[in-house]
């Protein structure tokens, strides 16, 4: 006996009225019977050639609006499930058309609030709308349509569809273009009808921020051998290149290859590529992340299966699309994931597993996209013994494809080098590009004593906004400049005396902390995460057990500080600083800074004890907020330091008062970052706190000057400040110092106005000749 038929009833999870999950799920018809607010996708097709949106006919069995012109596909958002698969899972079941994940652009999020079917239907929904953008329309025939859902399909001029909604004609379900879902609009004429030599303009405009200069090191210390291995060093970092694209974001990597391949077609095409190559993304790092580049510029990939064949047609022609607001979570993360699905699934994991969602070293990725992706497509498979949708990935796995070659190289450079230490640290990297333990290595790069200096691997987690967990994959390749580097011991020698007169509570000071190594190097390569600014020194590694076992090490790169002191901090003096205090801002302040806030960042909390007694580190409760703060802690801390050891009489007082002056100047360089960038978000917060408690002095001339009376007391103020909210893992307390403190007030703009109006560059843009004769 055949069993009986029973409807599966769809369950919607349930949201607040601001669109967050509230952690219940209900029937389909309660939602909407009960009016509770829920997510669905919305899913527009547009045909470039013709400048025409599709639309679908709504089935007449349909609950609301049956018989009338819709969004090309769309649907609830069912519990459980992600927004991108929903998308991809809807075009599929109700037009016949299989796409991947890199075809679909989220544009906004849009939430209609509306009564219809005598009060029947509340719909209460937050639509996340995605565009797909085709070269040609897809041909009639080529579409298979759901007969319960969709009765017709048309393409129309998106002009045209503009005006039947603003006139709400009877035939369209009606959406208001003169509110939010008028940005469907406004994007695409913007996007198509935007003026190539206005915009040729903005770009030349972005560029002259950036001041090439070429850095060049003297190889004459090396042997035959030593720059045959250099050579396959240079090939090594290269390739971190190629992970850093992946990393920023999916359809990152094809992007570069289009529009490398079209860097020769127009004047306009050769600006799109040079600022491409500065920022390795379609977002501009000093203008907050504001895209510079949309998905009408994007690649182009052919499918031919995404329909069902049609004689004469060699199937659906895409753009390879990326959001307009460049996503938090960068590439480590599912790109419709958000915080709270993260927390729910990480508590329900074993203590081990919880370590590897949160490590450096591994991407969050979920089974149903995967399944997608390998045309399974049943949202509900997962993988055998999993309960959740998302699981880690360890990067040694991920990356697999480029590790392989990495790693090949560094055994074979690690094979030739004539320094014990760096065969050492290029044999050990190699091992840990594969096996994704990174412990060793980094033991290995702290004691580095060689005249090659190397550093490479993942390290830094500035790119993943969302939580700051995650770590990109980066090469620095130098000389090291041996005479200088031997000048800087004083600095490794006294971080224990430091440590223990930092201005915070003494039950938060740490009684063990390591001399931290200090290398000096003349850069003469660098490649992965060094997009937009460049860094002029690094304190690494990040990883807490080596910070509290071992310290850190610090690289800090003299001819990038030399470059960044010639070209922008003294022009910037000239401008912004009091002329009684201009000859003040001197290199050796500045350099010297710069090796303090590396010394800083080995000081201060890094593994700490809650409230509660439990163990954690500042990385991990402070999360997003952790990058910036810290950066500040490094800033400020170091002109304590400074002034500390000035008064030991370890540093000459000829420092006492051109520090301060040159730290007021330097400011304005960092913030010239932008207020999305660690950096500048850090130095924003030191500016402002400064200004407020008097210790730097705006004139009414628009000039700039250090109170010294004051200035003393209120970089100790906030360097506490600073400690205390670490020591604690107080999120709430650095959110709201943040929020106070990271704003663009009046005398900053001033400053930066000033600064653009004499083209004083932002950054530099580096030009490596050495590296680039030695692969010639």
């Amino acid at each position: 006996m055949a069993e009986p038929y029973i409807e599966q009833v769809e369950y919607l999870d349930v949201l607040t009225k601001t669109g967050k999950k509230t952690g219940v799920s209900k029937p389909r018809g309660d939602v909407h019977r009960d009016g509770d607010y829920h997510k669905a996708v919305h899913v527009w097709i547009f045909a470039e050639s013709t400048q025409e949106l599709l639309l679908q006919k709504r089935a007449d069995c349909k609950d609301s609006w049956p018989g009338l012109w819709d969004i090309s596909s769309a649907g609830h958002i069912s519990a459980g499930d992600s927004s991108l698969i929903t998308a991809q899972r809807e075009l599929q079941e109700e037009l016949g058309v299989i796409l991947p994940k890199d075809a679909f652009e989220l544009i906004f999020v849009f939430l209609e609030e509306c009564v219809t079917n005598n009060g029947k239907f509340i719909n209460n929904e937050y639509s996340d709308v995605y565009l797909v953008t085709t070269l040609e329309p897809i041909p009639r025939e080529a579409f298979t349509l759901q007969d319960t859902e969709v009765s017709d399909v048309k393409y129309i001029s998106f002009g045209e569809y503009r005006s039947h909604l603003a006139e709400a004609d009877p035939k369209y379900v009606p959406y208001d273009v003169n509110k939010q879902y008028g940005l469907l609009f406004d994007i695409i004429t913007k996007r198509y009808r935007e003026n190539n030599e206005a915009r040729s303009l903005v770009l030349q405009k972005q560029l002259r921020r950036y001041a090439p200069v070429s850095l060049t090191a003297e190889l004459t210390g090396l042997g035959d051998a030593d720059k045959e291995a250099l050579i396959l060093l240079v090939r090594a970092a290269m390739i971190m290149d190629e992970i850093f694209y992946l990393q920023v974001w999916h359809s990152n990597p094809v992007l570069r290859e289009w529009l490398k391949e079209h860097a020769n077609v127009s004047q306009l095409d050769n600006l799109k590529w040079m600022y491409y190559v500065i920022n390795k993304s379609p977002w501009s790092c000093l203008d907050e992340n504001e895209a510079f580049l949309t998905t009408a510029d994007s690649a182009v990939k052919l499918l031919p299966e995404a329909t069902k064949p049609i004689t004469g047609w060699k199937g659906v022609q895409y753009r390879a699309a990326f959001p307009m607001l460049k996503p938090s979570g960068a590439n480590f993360y599912p790109p419709d994931m958000d915080k709270m699905e993260f927390k729910l699934w990480t508590t329900g994991l074993s203590l081990d597993k919880q370590k590897d969602a949160t490590s450096f070293f591994t991407v969050i990725k979920r089974h149903s996209q995967v399944n997608w992706d390998n045309h399974i497509f049943d949202s509900t498979h997962l993988s055998e013994g999993s309960t959740h949708d998302l699981y880690s990935i360890p990067y040694s796995q991920e990356y697999h494809p480029f590790l392989t070659r990495v790693s090949d190289l560094l055994h074979k450079a690690g094979d030739l080098v004539s320094s014990p230490s760096l065969k050492r640290l290029l044999h050990s990297k190699a091992d840990a590009f594969l096996s994704n333990d990174y412990y060793d290595s980094d033991i290995a790069w702290m004691e580095l004593d060689s005249k090659l200096d190397v550093t490479i691997g993942p390290y830094e987690t500035y790119e993943d906004s969302l939580f700051g967990y995650k770590a990109t994959f980066e090469a620095f390749i130098g000389v090291r400049d041996e005479k200088a580097t031997a000048q800087l011991k004083l600095f490794s020698d006294n971080l224990q005396v430091l440590e223990q007169n930092l201005p915070m509570d003494d039950t938060y000071k740490s009684k063990d902390i390591i001399a931290a190594p200090i290398r000096v190097v003349q850069l003469l390569f660098n490649a992965g995460d060094v997009k937009g600014p460049q860094t002029i020194a690094f304190n690494l590694p990040n990883d807490e057990r080596i910070v509290k076992d071992r310290g850190t090490a610090m690289v800090i790169l003299k001819n990038v500080s030399e470059a960044k002191f010639k070209q922008i901090l003294n022009p910037i003096a000239d401008a912004c600083i009091a002329k009684e205090q201009h000859e003040l801002v001197d290199f050796e302040s500045f350099f010297t800074h710069t090796i303090c806030h590396e010394c800083c960042h080995g000081i201060g909390p890094h593994t700490i004890t809650l409230p509660d007694g439990r163990k954690s580190t500042v990385r991990l409760e402070l999360q997003d907020l952790h990058s910036a703060l810290e950066e500040a802690k490094a800033d400020i801390v170091g002109l304590w330091a400074l002034n500390f050891l000035i008064k030991k009489h370890l540093l000459p007082t000829s420092l006492e008062k051109s520090m301060y002056v040159s730290f007021l100047a330097g400011c304005f360089r960092s913030v010239r970052f932008g207020l999305e960038e660690a950096h500048g978000k850090g130095q924003a917060l030191q500016f402002n706190w400064l200004l407020e408690k008097e210790a730097f002095v705006f004139h009414p001339n628009e000039t700039f000057s250090v109170n010294f009376d004051k200035v003393e007391e209120a970089v100790e103020s906030l360097s506490r400040t600073i400690l205390t909210i670490q020591a604690k893992g107080d999120k709430e307390g650095a959110s709201l110092l943040l929020q106070k403190y990271c704003t663009m007030t009046k005398p900053l703009k001033v400053a930066l106005q000033k600064l653009e109006s004499i083209h004083v560059p932002v950054d530099i843009a580096p030009i490596f000749p050495v590296a680039k004769s030695l692969l010639e």
